[in-house]
């Protein structure tokens, strides 16, 4: 299928291509998702709202039909965008009058001390009166009385989170059993369809399951952690909960943030691109990554493939995954983006990958 898009926000077409989206189960939900997920954490700073409905536009049209945000988009987080993707996606959801054509996640934040999230800058807990303030004003900023999956973007424990390491557990951790009944709460309520976790380990996600199992509360669907050609790390303990216990994997930076695209390669800092913008890519500047995107992009040039085309086939084809959540910035980016996702790759061309995967491990977990 070729045909062209005039809704790209400088207005030149560009062409669509592709392979037919395909459509997973949302673990035990009942849910059927598009194997590929519109991101949209970029709406409300790099994108406006015009540039941020003619993505959700597109997207919809190319079959997919799964859509991710969070309360505390757009990123970089900061009090005065805070909430602003979700507003534009309220206002898009109202506009085209289709909100039964999408799966809608958001996510509430775990532990932090962004004090513009709630009122008199208290701290952000995962424990019922900071839930209940965070999806009440998800929904109204979304025009829409209820989610499909409504995620924790980091457990309210203290664990390795976006490349850092692990400190001490905090003494006042909100039990698991007390976050799930204020999403028991949530689901009876009729606001929430069902649940996820997001930055989860492996121990957190059998937690949740096995206090779930004892106690008749919600389970969780589906675990939207970091997962690319340069951290992998997923694979050790966690990938095994798609097949045992339909849990799978919501993938999040495929491109690892554009490293794997090759922009950034000998210190490029190209104009407009995220890392130049907001210097927010240290866990993508670590030993070892420079090499490892090398390795992959010749890789790709040697398959006949660009590189976006490698990264977010091998993500989507895992089959430990749900849905492989993208995002770009142009109209062009998410037309290669999809493009690149709903590929296939070849037995030799994953025997290669396997090899510079165990020469070169995950240097940017």
């Amino acid at each position: 299928m070729t045909r062209t898009h005039s809704g790209t926000p400088s207005g030149a077409a560009f062409s669509m291509t592709g392979a037919p989206m395909q459509y997973r189960p949302l673990g035990r939900s009942g849910i059927t998702v598009s194997d590929v997920c519109l991101g949209t954490m970029t709406f409300g700073q790099q994108n406006t709202e015009a540039e941020g409905h003619a993505q959700l536009d597109y997207a919809l049209d190319r079959g997919i039909n799964f859509i991710d945000t969070a309360e505390m988009y757009s990123i970089p987080p900061k009090a005065e965008t805070q909430g602003s993707t979700e507003r534009i996606i309220g206002t898009w959801l109202k506009a085209r009058g289709n909100r039964d054509k999408v799966v809608l996640a958001t996510k509430v934040n775990g532990r932090s001390q962004a004090d513009w999230l709630r009122p008199n800058g208290a701290t952000t807990r995962l424990d019922a009166a900071n839930i209940n303030h965070a999806i009440d004003a998800s929904l109204q900023r979304l025009k829409t009385d209820y989610v499909d999956l409504y995620q924790l973007h980091w457990p309210d424990r203290t664990v390795p989170l976006f490349g850092q390491p692990a400190g001490e557990a905090a003494a006042d951790e909100v039990p698991i059993a007390e976050t799930l009944e204020a999403l028991d709460a949530l689901v009876k309520a009729g606001k929430v369809r069902t649940i996820g976790l997001s930055n989860e380990t492996a121990w957190g996600v059998h937690e949740f399951l096995r206090v779930a199992e004892a106690t008749g509360l919600p389970r969780v669907v589906s675990v939207q952690n970091a997962y690319h050609l340069l951290n992998r790390t997923y694979e050790n303990g966690l990938s095994e909960f798609a097949a045992r216990a339909d849990v799978g994997l919501l993938a999040y930076s495929p491109l690892a943030q554009g490293y794997l695209t090759g922009k950034y390669q000998k210190g490029a800092l190209p104009e407009g691109a995220r890392t130049t913008l907001f210097n927010r890519a240290q866990r993508y500047q670590k030993p070892g990554v420079e090499e490892a995107v090398d390795a992959y992009l010749a890789l790709a040039a040697e398959a006949g493939l660009t590189p976006v085309e490698l990264a977010q086939a091998f993500v989507t084809t895992r089959p430990f995954v749900t849905s492989n959540i993208i995002g770009a910035t142009s109209m062009a980016q998410l037309a290669e983006c999809i493009d690149g996702a709903e590929r296939t790759l070849d037995s030799v061309v994953l025997e290669k990958v396997n090899a510079l995967y165990q020469r070169l491990g995950s240097p940017a977990p």
